[in-house]
């Protein structure tokens, strides 16, 4: 699933792609993208002629299209949504869903998804902030993030730290392969309680996380297939720069020894046995050990 360097180069993307655009026509080519509208299919189509898009906005990995009326589109990529912007001469993408023709006759908006896990709803009075976003916390990247309040948070937690920050109600954004890498280079292990954490190691894990997700959008987000693609199609590279995400048995950048792989919650997590060892029990954990 697109973690938040990905939602947020697609909403880049969106910016310049839709806004202050109206809509001429919509056209639904399968009904399961739309599946959490509630009118169904017709209605979702119906109720979006004439509407003019603002700014695309973002909160953690979740992605909204504003109305000029105070209504929203809301986005879910889930494992393989993408936008896709193309004239309507062009040939739609493989697994093309959803169409939006504009007032310009200018590109269209597509939407595609191959296993169709995520979709697109309206959500009435959205526009600032859906209901359906509200309960997420804010993230690293966002004016009003809260540090103290966040570390506060992170530290009452008897969870292992990888299952905090993967908690989108504590810190959004982060995922499972933003969150190896920033246990990586804070040199944690993802079981390490939360509560043992100093409020030092913490504020090191989250500045971390920035800056691991700063990186990976300066390269586009991270492609491991052709399911995540910009806008205009493009693929992102942070792939290669990857430190342990993916890494498994190749050498820790590091120290050299060789990256595991573990299970994890039903998914994966990738870490260095050397620079991140396991807890030991009753140890808290200020310093690198």
């Amino acid at each position: 699933m697109p973690e938040l360097p990905e939602v947020e180069v697609v909403r880049r993307g969106l910016v310049a792609a839709v806004s202050g655009r109206r809509i001429r026509h919509v056209s639904v080519l399968h009904p399961r993208p739309v599946r959490r509208h509630v009118g169904g299919p017709d209605d979702f189509a119906s109720g979006l002629v004439g509407r003019t898009f603002g700014e695309p906005k973002r909160r953690g990995k979740f992605l909204w299209l504003p109305f000029a009326d105070g209504d929203a589109l809301i986005a879910h990529l889930g494992m393989s949504g993408q936008f896709r912007l193309d004239a309507a001469a062009q040939p739609r993408p493989p697994q093309c869903r959803i169409v939006l023709a504009f007032a310009d006759d200018g590109p269209e908006l597509r939407f595609a998804d191959q296993r169709m896990f995520g979709g697109l709803w309206v959500s009435p009075g959205g526009a600032d902030l859906p209901v359906e976003v509200a309960h997420i916390a804010r993230d690293l990247f966002d004016p009003g993030f809260d540090l103290d309040a966040t570390v506060a948070d992170i530290r009452r937690r008897r969870s292992g730290i990888k299952r905090v920050l993967l908690n989108q109600e504590v810190v959004s954004g982060i995922g499972n392969i933003y969150a190896d890498e920033a246990l990586w280079r804070a040199r944690l292990h993802y079981d390490t309680p939360a509560e043992r954490l100093s409020r030092a190691r913490v504020v090191e894990l989250l500045d971390a996380a920035r800056e691991v997700m700063t990186d990976a959008l300066a390269a586009g987000g991270t492609s491991f297939d052709t399911l995540y693609v910009n806008v205009n199609g493009s693929s992102g590279y942070f792939e290669r720069s990857l430190a342990a995400y993916g890494r498994e048995d190749l050498p820790c950048l590091r120290c050299g020894r060789p990256i595991v792989r573990e299970p994890f919650m039903n998914r994966s997590s990738y870490r260095c046995p050397s620079c991140q060892r396991r807890p030991r029990a009753g140890v808290r954990y200020s310093s690198h050990l």
